[in-house]
């Protein structure tokens, strides 16, 4: 296979372009605390770091497989690709498992896993590097496949509970798209699938350039894309986690804490005075935690009320947003304002038209041109309300 892609030129220019542009975005998110990408955006530090990380481990990845262009002996050939595979085990698989964790920011995960499911697949390089062998490779492909299977299980669970937290806490989801992470997660398998095959030919080696080029340039725009959603670590000792129960700690910790136990009744009521009145609502990036903060209680108290409305702090919000809007539309309508929508949503909370149009359609049943042009006919708007 090597000997086909030797005297290729574009295909060596390719490889070093791809390895060149691993480094430079590699040490853009280490070293580069602007960002060049969403300048209103603050990313998560972690994260940032840690993909910084994985980009100059592809770019490393390309660097010690580099010999093999300039070997002839087969042998030579061999030991260079083993121990190139083992250097890949201890720095770019277990680097792009901590990446696909870290993107999720409803908990601080461990990391610790990961050297526990990366153990098997270094002992195997190891032993397959030292003997220049590649005996152990059909035994190190199935446990590949199987840590694979494992991986993909835990991150649709896993996703799929990041996905209701953010409905949870956050009202404006911009950016902050479930399906890009399962979306990475796919491309970050299917690499290191067609790695571990025993695929060959030219095709086969453009195929991963490729594929390396979507990678990096995907997560870059994610990474300086996605906000920090400012994730509270776990209290030390002595400390309270706000989702503690009150009936659990001492009245002398409680007086300390801004932990507040409000009646329903009660909750409505400053919702209706911090919220509502002084449209609290229309602040794009609220989250529940400020909002708890302005009512005076703390967020896992709200998000029990909302609980018990048979919602979440996501839809509470929208509701009121669209509501605002529908208030503001029929104005514009009286008044013979000019107007578009895309403003009127902004008005009302809105930075993306797409969150809008969504959520609008949540609501009222109906997309925002149908329900517009149902104005016409009152049974169809009583109907969508």
């Amino acid at each position: 296979m090597y000997d086909q892609i030797r005297g290729d030129a574009l295909f060596i220019l390719l490889y070093g372009a791809v390895m060149a542009m691993s480094v430079i975005a590699g040490c853009y998110l280490l070293f580069r605390r602007s960002n060049a990408i969403a300048p209103d955006v603050t990313p998560p530090i972690r994260l940032r770091r840690w993909t910084g990380l994985f980009f100059v481990s592809i770019a490393l990845s390309h660097a010690w497989y580099i010999p093999i262009f300039f070997l002839t002996s087969s042998e030579d050939i061999t030991q260079c690709d083993l121990i190139g595979g083992l250097l890949d085990s201890v720095t770019l698989f277990p680097l792009a498992i901590i990446v696909l964790f870290v993107m999720l920011q409803d908990s601080r995960r461990p990391l610790w896993p990961v050297v526990v499911m990366m153990a098997p697949v270094v002992v195997c390089s190891v032993l397959s590097a030292a003997t220049s062998s590649y005996a152990l490779m059909p035994m190190l492909h199935a446990y590949s496949l199987l840590m694979s299977i494992g991986v993909i299980m835990y991150m649709v669970w896993a996703t799929r509970r990041y996905g209701h937290w953010l409905r949870d806490n956050f009202a404006d989801l911009e950016h902050k798209e479930v399906w890009q992470i399962l979306l990475v997660l796919g491309i970050t398998l299917l690499v290191f699938a067609i790695y571990v095959s025993t695929c060959e030919g030219t095709i086969y080696l453009y195929a991963m350039q490729v594929i390396c080029v979507a990678l990096v340039c995907f997560l870059l725009w994610r990474v300086e894309t996605l906000s920090d959603l400012g994730v509270q670590v776990a209290p030390a000792e002595g400390k309270v986690n706000d989702c503690q129960s009150s009936k659990d700690l001492p009245q002398a910790t409680l007086d300390r804490s801004n932990m507040v136990a409000l009646p329903t009744k009660n909750i409505e009521q400053l919702l209706q005075r911090h919220c509502i009145d002084t449209q609290l609502y229309l602040q794009h990036d609220l989250s529940l935690l400020q909002l708890a903060k302005a009512v005076g209680t703390n967020r896992c108290y709200l998000s029990q009320y909302f609980s018990s409305l048979d919602m979440n702090y996501n839809t509470y919000i929208n509701d009121l947003r669209i509501n605002h809007f529908v208030g503001l539309y029929r104005e514009a309508l009286d008044t013979q304002r000019s107007f578009t929508v895309q403003q009127l949503a902004l008005e009302s909370g809105y930075r993306s038209y797409t969150t809008f149009s969504d959520a609008f359609k949540r609501k009222m049943g109906l997309s925002v041109r149908s329900w517009m042009k149902s104005l016409e006919n009152p049974k169809v708007t009583k109907s969508a309300k």
